[in-house]
């Protein structure tokens, strides 16, 4: 039987959160971000500098180094897509890819950028998941 203590570790070893991402890339250490949403999705607005991939059978085109820090993201809580193409991934060698909790939504939701058609913007934060600057 798994410890909590295990779990937990295990659990943190493949997700993060998007505050905790937004603080990796603004350090210079961010992973690549790979968005496997469709390309309707993708057009609708993106994480900026995130790779798209909504094809997982192509990531040996898309990200050739399998050793790269890779997160991957889907909509948002409600779509399992993210874990799936983790899992494919992992299957494929890559070695170390984690899930974005909640996904494009919540990285939207906590006011940090994205790129849509009408280019670079940033919403406020939604004080039900991030705190509202002063």
């Amino acid at each position: 039987m798994t410890s909590a203590a295990d779990f937990f570790a295990a659990k943190l070893a493949h997700e993060t959160d998007p505050a905790d991402l937004a603080a990796a890339r603004a350090a210079g250490a961010g992973p690549v971000v790979v968005d496997v949403r469709s390309p309707q999705a993708w057009d609708q607005g993106h994480l900026p500098a995130a790779v798209h991939l909504p094809d997982v059978a192509r990531a040996a085109e898309v990200l050739p180094d399998r050793d790269a820090d890779l997160v991957v993201h889907c909509w948002g809580p409600g779509c399992n897509g993210s874990t799936k193409a983790a899992l494919a991934l992992v299957e494929q060698g890559y070695t170390r890819v984690r899930e974005l909790i909640g996904g494009y939504e919540y990285w939207v939701r906590e006011g940090f950028a994205v790129v849509t058609p009408e280019g670079r913007v940033r919403r406020s934060p939604d004080p039900l998941t991030a705190p509202v600057p002063d």
